[in-house]
């Protein structure tokens, strides 16, 4: 921004005006993992609190607007690591990986080994207490077959693949969900329905038939009415335990609402019994904090209840302490059916 000098004593003002899109507050953080194909030499991770920021790193480059995306539709914060190769996923993913606050990871890739090796690293973070779900897209102009076949080679909770493509980008739409599930407060609320701002045409439209192959096969369909792009229906790839069909994963609530209700529970206990006793006393302010974060979560409709919560001495480690807790998660209201008698 230029200055432009004056003699005379005073104060003085100027102003510019820009297109800034940054996150409206109340969302969560997203990595993403995306292919750069800019001029300018980049590497390691970006965090990013608005677009104009992203602008600036990456120039006009495909990522760049993936980022917008990302803040148009709700993100907070966006922590990026630009790609320079097909095999340079795994590196991105490792970084986002140590990342302690992200709750969403978007990857612009269509490729099922770079998107299993996201589902791994995923899963790795969440075991290391950074709960976190990744959001994928199909190829161009896939079957409903061929994107069932590919959320079974994925088949995790953690897990989401949208479908169809839109947008300029190949991973517009990825990127729109992604953003629309940091966006969301409670994990409760289901995804369906929910617009995705900023995502052109589809290239697809479903049929209800379609749909219906789509979400039984742990696959996110996308529809486009009147040119409002939303989701149909939030669901993971989750299909499977084993060789037999289980659906107690599928809803995407179900994961969100685990990831909201053990890591509130764990840190709620991690700042209050930093340096305490394990005795009866601490025992038992242990399992009353429990009940604290619990009944939280049920009177907020995130759990329908919650039952036997003990806390206990291990009996083979004398400074281990078990807490034990059993909850029913909330379900999301996908469907409304009428009854209609009608008397002539």
């Amino acid at each position: 921004m230029s200055i432009t000098n004056h003699e005379r004593p005073g104060v003085y003002s100027q102003y510019d005006a820009s297109t800034v899109i940054s996150s409206t507050g109340g969302g969560q953080n997203v990595g993403l993992a995306a292919l750069y194909d800019g001029e300018e030499e980049v590497e390691g991770l970006y965090t990013f609190s608005r677009y104009e920021d992203a602008v600036t790193a990456f120039g006009e480059a495909a990522i760049t607007e993936l980022v917008r995306l990302l803040f148009l539709n709700g993100a907070a914060q966006v922590k990026a690591a630009p790609v320079a190769d097909a095999e340079s996923y795994t590196a991105a993913f490792t970084l986002l990986e140590a990342e302690e606050d992200i709750a969403v990871v978007v990857c612009d890739s269509d490729t099922l080994t770079v998107q299993q090796a996201l589902r791994d690293s995923v899963n790795t973070a969440s075991a290391n207490r950074r709960e976190r779900i990744a959001v994928v897209r199909g190829k161009t102009a896939e079957t409903v077959s061929n994107l069932v076949t590919q959320a079974q080679s994925l088949n995790s909770e953690r897990m989401v693949l949208v479908a169809p493509l839109g947008g300029d980008a190949g991973a517009a739409v990825a990127a729109a969900v992604a953003g629309a599930i940091a966006a969301e407060s409670d994990p409760a609320v289901p995804l369906g329905g929910a617009e995705l701002k900023g995502v052109g045409a589809l290239q697809a439209q479903y049929s209800d038939t379609e749909i219906d192959t789509l979400v039984r096969g742990g696959v996110t369909p996308v529809e486009s009415v009147a040119g409002v792009v939303s989701v149909v229906r939030g669901v993971t790839t989750r299909t499977k335990t084993g060789e037999a069909a289980d659906a107690t994963w599928r809803e995407l609530t179900t994961i969100r609402i685990v990831d909201d209700v053990i890591p509130t529970v764990r840190n709620a206990l991690k700042a209050r019994f930093r340096r305490a006793k394990n005795t009866e006393q601490s025992r038992g302010a242990i399992r009353s904090q429990v009940v604290v974060e619990l009944e939280n979560k049920l009177a907020r409709e995130i759990i329908t209840g919650y039952e036997n919560v003990t806390v206990t001495a291990d009996t083979e480690n004398p400074t281990v302490c078990l807490v034990d807790f059993a909850f029913t998660v909330a379900h999301g209201l996908n469907q409304i059916w009428l009854s209609a008698h009608i008397t002539v």
